[in-house]
């Protein structure tokens, strides 16, 4: 990032949680075999759960090597946010995305609804579209969102994978949020995104960050670029965070389960990431070199493998781009 206005400084790791990344630009490609073709049956359902409407988008693989991959993603990204992905993962398993009540596309969600109503819609989903079993993954709010989900039905889940996680609010977002909210109901948007970037991306000073200025720029433009609808679900998804908050000390099914983020993630620091991979049974947990909060966009290749190699029960500790794998679940002792 070259320059920003001197304005408050916006943390919210939980809002603005991701850029979509059908809109990154392209990465190179590494050398290696070519994936094979994604397939071209994808479904959209649109679903209710507790009187609010939802949809959620199915990319079939006919013969996957795994159980289907449930991606919950942040709370600014929508169902097809993860399409830059899918030439990775789609050869792997059969994908779901979705827009949960209060984002994206789906209906408004008043704040006065929680963590656990989001977990049920998560449930009442994979029962609708018939997937009793799945890898779940979630980055950012969708860890909260999935973490509360696993806790609660702990028989629907096969693996968890987490990135930019945490199990506490951190006090700049919660100090932030009363001027965000000021700042978005005076109109000024872009006072907004100019905090919103330099907090959300780490200091360029911090360390070599793939694409850091392009991604920057991307997410400044994204953030400018949201309808009345998206600004007030932001506003109402900071309000639900602050008043129900995003963990719950309850158990976590002793599934195999990886925790990682960005070397140089400073919302969600890697000892934020550590400190939840602790509280889960049979964790790993490790950094994506070169990144910070959003190393799904800035390394998507590499952490679509990393993803796809976990669920596959394939080595991780030998990937190139990754910090040496730790253990640090309960089971790890």
């Amino acid at each position: 990032m070259e320059r920003f206005a001197v304005v408050p400084p916006f943390p919210e790791p939980f809002m603005r949680t991701a850029v979509v990344a059908a809109q990154d630009p392209p990465i190179a490609v590494r050398s290696g075999p070519v994936p094979p073709p994604v397939p071209e049956r994808v479904e959209e359902r649109r679903l209710t759960f507790g009187g609010f409407a939802y949809e959620c988008r199915i990319v079939h693989q006919e013969a996957p090597q795994t159980q289907p991959l449930v991606l919950l993603g942040g709370s600014s990204q929508n169902r097809y946010s993860w399409q830059g992905h899918e030439k990775w993962l789609a050869p792997l398993a059969t994908l779901v995305t979705v827009d949960l009540p209060g984002y994206g596309t789906a209906d408004f969600l008043p704040a006065r609804y929680d963590m656990n109503f989001l977990a049920g819609a998560v449930r009442h989903m994979l029962v609708e579209i018939g997937m009793p079993r799945v890898n779940l993954f979630g980055g950012c709010f969708g860890e909260v969102v999935g973490l509360r989900f696993a806790q609660l039905h702990p028989e629907f889940v096969e693996r968890i994978v987490f990135c930019g996680a945490a199990k506490r609010l951190p006090d700049l977002y919660t100090d932030a949020v009363p001027r965000l909210t000021d700042t978005l109901e005076r109109g000024e948007i872009d006072a907004a995104a100019d905090g919103l970037v330099r907090l959300f991306m780490s200091n360029p000073g911090a360390g070599q960050v793939r694409k850091h200025a392009a991604v920057a720029r991307l997410l400044h433009r994204q953030f400018l670029n949201q309808t009345p609808d998206e600004v007030r679900k932001a506003v109402e998804h900071n309000t639900r965070l602050m008043t129900h908050g995003c963990y719950e000390p309850l158990s976590v099914p002793a599934v195999p389960s990886l925790v990682f983020t960005g070397e140089y993630d400073t919302l969600c620091t890697p000892q934020m990431g550590r400190e939840l991979a602790a509280t889960m049974p049979a964790t790993l947990f490790t950094t994506v070199k070169e990144a910070d909060h959003l190393v799904t966009v800035e390394r998507r290749e590499e952490s679509s493998e990393l993803i796809g190699r976990f669920c596959t029960d394939r080595p991780i500790d030998d990937l190139p781009y990754c910090t040496p794998v730790e253990s640090l679940g309960l089971s790890a002792g």
